[in-house]
């Protein structure tokens, strides 16, 4: 029985880990709390050691497995649930009645503050991308709609058209942005948005990140390149093309208007 059981949960920590490094569970939310129960099934040195190898550009999960020396995995689930509700507050006072507001990529943090708004009355719309090449925007697209939310999906390369007010899009008034990392100096978040918030910088539109504190790191941070075939599926390496697929990129903090956390 004891040898069935570590199998089970041998299979479980192997699906988990397989989910996170193909980005089948995605988010940083989601890949530190997926993390924090595989390590809760076989809390190893090995087993750290190998959580921390799927995805670099993520001091959420790192900051949550470093966690579990102080705290039991109950107090640290807790935490999610409670820092989220303390956003969604202040997220809710940001937002005015008819804004259009711009988002990037998935963050669970932005999705369910603004579900939360949409919940207390607020009224407004989204615009976001689709992000390729995994097109995650697709995903917050479908949770919002879901939610009742009305969403405008544009390709990532029409941002300067969806953000200014351009071919008969309306203008939007604030950035909605996650993060993967809280630095001194800025934010790492999904490549794109940078670019996004240097636009948003350009026509006067603030840029908000919203984000659990426990996404803050000293150290400096890996930014993640992925596998070029995400973006060419059936490229062969003999047509000697190419291919960047850089998964992540820092925003200065000159960008940014506030970064809003739980505290």
């Amino acid at each position: 029985m004891v040898i069935k059981s570590f199998l089970s949960k041998r299979k479980k920590f192997n699906e988990i880990a397989k989910g996170i490094k193909e980005i089948k569970i995605q988010g940083a939310r989601n890949i530190a709390k997926k993390a924090l129960y595989a390590y809760h099934l076989i809390p190893t040195k090995k087993s750290k050691k190998k959580l921390l190898s799927l995805r670099p550009t993520e001091p959420m999960l790192m900051n949550v497995l470093n966690k579990m020396d102080k705290f039991s995995y109950e107090e640290i689930l807790k935490h999610f649930d409670e820092a989220q509700e303390k956003i969604n507050k202040k997220v809710f006072k940001l937002i005015k009645n008819k804004d259009v507001i711009f988002t990037h990529c998935h963050s669970t943090n932005v999705v369910n503050a603004l579900i939360y708004a949409k919940k207390n009355k607020k009224k407004f719309e989204v615009y976001n991308t689709e992000t390729r090449p995994l097109f995650q925007g697709r995903k917050t697209a479908r949770e919002l709609r879901k939610a009742g939310i009305k969403v405008t999906m544009f390709v990532d390369s029409a941002g300067q058209i969806a953000l200014t007010k351009k071919q008969a899009t309306k203008k939007v008034d604030k950035v909605f942005f996650g993060a993967d990392a809280l630095l001194k100096n800025g934010v790492i978040n999904k490549v794109g948005s940078g670019m996004f918030a240097q636009i948003a910088y350009d026509n006067k539109i603030p840029v908000y990140i919203i984000a659990d504190s426990w996404k803050y790191s000293f150290k400096k941070i890996k930014l993640e390149e992925r596998d070029f075939h995400e973006v060419w599926k059936k490229l062969s390496k003999k047509s000697k093309i190419k291919i960047e697929n850089p998964a992540f990129e820092f925003v200065p903090r000159r960008l940014i208007n506030k970064v809003v956390t739980e505290v």
